[in-house]
């Protein structure tokens, strides 16, 4: 199954490291991609990108992996598994959403929400999760009704709102999920003190069939006070990281006569011009 939309995670030479725990963990599950700088796999067949980028950017629970489990057998050994030689935020346990629920940090430093639950086939087993907290506090209605208007294929489903006395503002988001480019995305408004907040860490990915899109999600995700960066890199008005790729990228750079050429372009480019890639 791919996804055209995907997280990438930052690690600091560990990205192979990470892609054989997880996989050895979930099923449906393979290294699809091995270089010294980018590893891909899937898990449960939900396509993720490991980079070797060095000790400049850390993870952090901004961004987390959600995963709904069938059986009380299931989440016990996906928590067992992922807590080893990681920390618990919220032990497994009985919640008022959930009959079981954890949240955890594994020993890569991803964050991790595991609750049991019977969805519908529809629903991937494995979708990324935006926490706002700090100066994002309150922008998560914001943000999904700005990407449900960029994105292709989207969809707000209902939002379980804060009402009035609760932990958070009324109105806020208190858990929500929303569909872009067939992707599910879920997202809530974090009440209280966190010391972290979206970064380079965690960003997503998007593979684009040609330079119209690269143009247009470029121009839409930098709008109304986002910022560009380099080699296809952006961050967007609520501090989220993106990458906007040409589909084919993997193939340039992995090319024995061209590759070497166009990392250098790339490595000189803010937007990704494809035609500049291809002629390196």
């Amino acid at each position: 199954m791919a996804n055209k939309i995907h997280p990438c995670l930052w690690f600091d030479g560990q990205a192979k490291a990470a892609a054989s725990f997880y996989t050895s963990i979930f099923n449906n599950s393979k290294i699809t991609a091995d270089t010294p700088m980018v590893v891909n796999f899937e898990i449960e067949g939900f396509k993720i990108m490991g980079l070797n980028g060095g000790p400049v950017f850390t993870i952090n629970p901004s961004i987390s992996l959600f995963v709904t489990c069938e059986s009380e057998t299931e989440i016990d050994s996906f928590y067992a598994k992922l807590l080893e030689g990681g920390k618990t935020m919220m032990a497994l346990d009985k919640y008022p959403w959930a009959e079981k629920y954890a949240l955890l940090s594994d020993q890569f430093g991803v964050a991790w929400q595991l609750m049991l639950a019977n969805t519908p086939d529809s629903i991937p087993k494995i979708y990324p999760s935006f926490l706002f907290v700090g100066k994002q506090f309150g922008n998560a209605k914001a943000a999904i009704e700005s990407y449900a208007s960029i994105f292709p294929n989207a969809q707000i489903h209902p939002l379980n709102l804060y009402k009035a006395g609760e932990e958070a503002p009324e109105g806020y988001v208190k858990f929500g999920h929303f569909t872009i480019n067939n992707t599910l995305f879920s997202a809530m408004d974090g009440a209280g003190n966190h010391q972290f907040q979206f970064n380079e860490g965690v960003s997503l990915v998007v593979e684009c069939a040609n330079q119209d899109e690269i143009d247009y999600y470029w121009e839409k995700l930098t709008a109304n006070g986002g910022s560009p960066g380099n080699c296809g890199w952006l961050k967007d008005s609520f501090g989220i990281s993106w990458q906007i790729i040409p589909a084919n990228l993997g193939h340039l750079m992995s090319n024995p006569s061209k590759g070497g050429r166009a990392m250098q372009a790339l490595m000189q480019m803010g937007k990704i011009d494809i035609a500049t890639l291809e002629n390196a």
